[in-house]
């Protein structure tokens, strides 16, 4: 799958995408993965709280289900303006 990143999350990870072959069941599951390949994953997972996701371009939680999922995007919460 594909899986980007926006904002500052790219700027730890130092990608804006890459593609992903993973065995996780849920976003969770994904995001351990992830955090457990290098130290700049960890920094950028660190606070799942700071961090908003979406599933094939709407937006979602992090225990959906990744089940016929092509695309997750990684980003901060957006404010208006």
């Amino acid at each position: 799958m594909d899986v980007l990143y926006f904002a500052w999350v790219r700027e730890r990870i130092g990608l804006p995408r890459e593609k992903v072959e993973t065995q996780a069941a849920t976003v969770s599951e994904l995001v351990t993965e992830l955090s457990a390949r290098e130290e700049r994953y960890a920094a950028a997972f660190a606070d799942l709280s700071a961090l908003r996701v979406a599933l094939d371009q709407e937006l979602s939680d992090f225990d959906a289900s990744l089940a016929g999922v092509r695309e997750v995007a990684f980003f901060p919460p957006m404010t208006g303006g």
